[in-house]
């Protein structure tokens, strides 16, 4: 057993925790997503992702500190089905690959831009080794401890912070108006669409749960921690949705898909805002992927202790470390982010997290007595939830149905795998 370093974490990490978890998957990697599926409205879309996000953010505020636990959405729904173990087991296991996936966008991201920064923005193979050389390294940063993950996450975020304020504000002077109408040309459903699509860029808020233990006065921080970095996320994303689509055709940034908002910057700062989105889109990827795999090997972690979960995944090195969870979900994202396409990763990661959040929400409606949460945000934020995972199912069998099928084949192989090693546990019991 080893002693955990209680308050390694303030709100200021917190808060770096979260945008870095959201903004690495948000502007950087599915700009060209939004705009392609909400046109005119994608700042509406962004705006919609981030209500869904801040109705979800108070439950798992909630949660978090009537139950203080590394396995977050796990722990809540172990506590809130206490006769159905296999609800947590196969949401915990969902959750986990679901990390796994948003690891491979960011990571599949980050070789998208580091190509473009280089000179070879469509070379494949130098993305993949650009893609694993950041896992990593961010792998063996984790390993070294919560404090030193805290101190490169606040480095990185309020770095590229700045950097997306400068492009903000230039970009807003060289805004054209006349490029918003019709503002719905997609139609209203556009937006709706858009958001849905893009919820993987608001999911990194909920890492904030996973990292209560470690926090510095919990019931003042965790709260503020998750509305406050949703708030300055929502803040950057929607003023680069203005300024993308307020400089340059739909078509345009799409045509970019994997590094637009880099194509974005070229008419607002010339060669120079190039560089600056590049490395900006670095910083995002880099904070992302850190923050993503301190939170996903500690979900592992506490799965494995409460025997949902290979037993190797609960050990903790002296610093506490969880060494198993950190080491295979970088290896399982490294072989996601080679193989799969940056709409399949997004469509995946974003349904994923939108089913996640609604059973967080369903188990603090059942628990709502022992959290102290009233029970009309609840409801509303799952009928919003609910409505954005039938729009986005919607829109994946219409436009993109490999990538429902895929999402389909995930979640059936996940809970096969639930279900065997119980039995397997059981029989070895």
């Amino acid at each position: 057993m080893t002693e955990t370093p209680k308050g390694a974490l303030g709100l200021k990490e917190l808060v770096a925790m979260g945008i870095g978890g959201m903004i690495g998957g948000g502007i950087f990697s599915i700009l060209g997503l939004a705009v392609d599926v909400a046109g005119h409205a994608a700042p509406l879309a962004f705006l919609s992702g981030s209500l869904i996000a801040l109705a979800a953010g108070y439950s798992y505020a909630k949660l978090a500190l009537a139950f203080r636990s590394d396995g977050a959405s796990f722990t809540y729904l172990e506590r809130a089905f206490p006769t159905r173990p296999e609800v947590a087991g196969i949401a915990g296991w969902t959750v986990v690959v679901g990390y796994i996936g948003t690891l491979a966008l960011y990571a599949f991201t980050f070789g998208a831009y580091a190509g473009h920064l280089l000179g070879t923005p469509d070379h494949a193979a130098t993305r993949v080794l650009l893609s694993l050389g950041v896992l990593l390294l961010f792998m063996a940063i984790n390993l070294m401890g919560a404090g030193t993950m805290g101190r490169a996450e606040d480095v990185v975020v309020y770095a590229k912070v700045v950097l997306l304020a400068v492009l903000g504000v230039a970009g807003f002077f060289t805004v054209d108006s006349s490029r918003f109408v019709p503002v719905f040309d997609r139609g209203i459903s556009g937006a709706l669409l858009g958001g849905a699509l893009i919820f993987v860029a608001y999911e990194g808020f909920q890492l904030i749960t996973n990292a209560v233990l470690e926090t510095r006065d919990p019931d003042r921080n965790v709260p503020r921690g998750i509305y406050g970095s949703i708030l300055i996320t929502s803040a950057i994303y929607i003023a680069i949705a203005v300024v993308a689509v307020g400089t340059l055709d739909p078509a345009a940034i799409k045509a970019a898909d994997e590094y637009a908002l880099a194509v974005v910057a070229r008419p607002i700062l010339g060669k120079a805002g190039v560089l600056l989105v590049d490395l900006a889109a670095l910083l995002a990827t880099s904070s992302a992927i850190n923050a993503t795999l301190f939170g996903s090997a500690r979900l592992a972690s506490e799965m494995a202790a409460e025997r949902f979960a290979p037993a190797v995944f609960s050990f903790r090195s002296r610093t506490d470390v969880p060494v198993a969870g950190v080491t295979v979900i970088t290896i399982l994202a490294a072989f996601f982010a080679g193989l799969g396409s940056l709409a399949v990763i997004a469509a995946f990661s974003s349904m994923t997290f939108l089913l996640v959040s609604i059973g967080v929400c369903v188990a603090n409606l059942r628990l709502r007595r022992t959290t102290g949460s009233a029970a009309l945000p609840i409801v509303a934020a799952l009928g919003l939830m609910s409505v954005t995972v039938v729009l986005l199912a919607y829109y994946l069998a219409a436009n993109d149905p490999m990538a429902l099928a895929f999402t389909a084949a995930v979640y059936l192989s996940t809970t096969v795998a639930h279900v065997t090693f119980e039995r397997l546990r059981r029989g070895s019991g």
